[in-house]
């Protein structure tokens, strides 16, 4: 059976018109085809480029910014002779705004419930946090109020108490003249923004060796392994009265071990290493999140976030501020001596931290 032969621009299938299109299109029609596509692509290029900033000034201009030292003056301690970092990180339990539905109860404002000096030596790969009980008694240097005006120092003030009446520049003041260690930076998240945050990546692992039942955070654990979402991770946190002697100091050696394990997640999952997941994290976590101005961008807290990321968090040490319970008030603690001055001077010197410097007498059973 013959076939016709085709009529050249009557037919012959999809092999035939590609040719036309080569062979056959006018030189000028040949160009605007170009020029369409060329166009075209110019328009994805733009919008994905658009989208992409909007995007980044989105998350960008969710981070809250403190200038640090127009806000504490040049009275700071010297810098690291080495190139170690010092990072004070805080855990706000504001009563305000979404952290409202989060509470019972009928206390308001502000409080600073977590705090941590963590150190990160020359090197950086490993790291050392410690925690200051927020019932320690402090000295409170100078510094400006909530309100704007003048707060004149005071002696044998709690530690929290600092955050609620002058906020974070004056923690980092606080702690400065404390231990002579300049922070080199200071992160703040609210306790919104850690709920959502430990529900953004699913859930985090912990055991534990014993029951836990506090009326008080809501916290109901059997001894053993948990995967605890926001909530649960949350009353994790909170938890005093289920553990130790009911004091802030048993609550410490909890939120040091949901440290480690939070870490240990966000490593193990390889959020970093994926851009929707990274996404969903930093638009959770730049929300309610507050740093010195020199963290306040997504660029910068990306360097520093790749400038530490060879810590192994099962390698990070934790550790409380040596203390001892206060001789007029057996609710309060204050830093314990030698033991409290023997840790900061290795901090202050990138040095090693002595075993003595990592017991404190009063334990409660705060000490992980």
């Amino acid at each position: 059976m013959t076939h016709a032969p085709t009529e050249p621009g009557t037919g012959g299938g999809a092999r035939a018109d590609a040719a036309d299109v080569t062979s056959d299109t006018p030189p000028r029609r040949r160009r605007r085809v170009r020029r369409w596509i060329a166009g075209c692509a110019v328009v994805l290029v733009a919008g994905a480029g658009t989208t992409a900033y909007w995007l980044y000034s989105a998350l960008d201009s969710n981070i809250k910014g403190v200038d640090l030292d127009r806000a504490i003056g040049d009275d700071r301690p010297p810098k690291l002779p080495t190139s170690g970092q010092n990072l004070l990180v805080l855990g706000s339990d504001s009563r305000a705004g979404a952290n409202a539905a989060l509470h019972t109860g009928r206390v308001s404002g502000a409080r600073s419930d977590t705090a941590l000096v963590v150190h990160i030596p020359e090197g950086r790969k490993r790291a050392v946090a410690v925690s200051i009980p927020r019932d320690t008694l402090v000295t409170r240097p100078e510094c400006t109020g909530r309100d704007g005006t003048r707060l004149a120092g005071a002696k044998r003030v709690m530690f929290n108490s600092v955050y609620s009446l002058a906020g974070p520049a004056c923690v980092v003041k606080t702690v400065e003249q404390m231990s002579g260690v300049r922070m080199d930076h200071f992160v703040e998240i609210d306790f919104a923004g850690f709920k959502e945050l430990v529900d953004a990546i699913g859930g985090v692992t912990v055991t534990v060796g014993q029951d836990i039942h506090d009326p008080s955070s809501g916290l109901d654990i059997t001894a053993g392994t948990h995967r605890l979402n926001g909530t649960r991770a949350l009353q994790f946190v909170r938890t005093r009265h289920g553990i130790g002697d009911g004091s802030d100091l048993g609550r410490i050696g909890l939120q040091q071990k949901f440290l480690t394990a939070l870490l240990t997640e966000i490593k193990h999952q390889d959020l970093l290493g994926s851009p929707a997941k990274a996404y969903t994290i930093a638009d959770t976590l730049t929300a309610s999140l507050t740093t010195d101005s020199r963290l306040a961008s997504l660029t910068k807290l990306a360097e520093f976030g790749r400038s530490v990321n060879g810590i192994d968090p099962a390698a990070m040490e934790t550790m409380m501020l040596p203390v001892r319970y206060d001789t007029q008030d057996p609710n309060r603690v204050v830093a314990a001596r030698p033991q409290a001055d023997q840790l900061w001077q290795a901090l202050r010197t990138d040095g090693t931290i002595p075993a003595s410097a990592r017991r404190s007498p009063a334990r409660g059973d705060g000490t992980p």
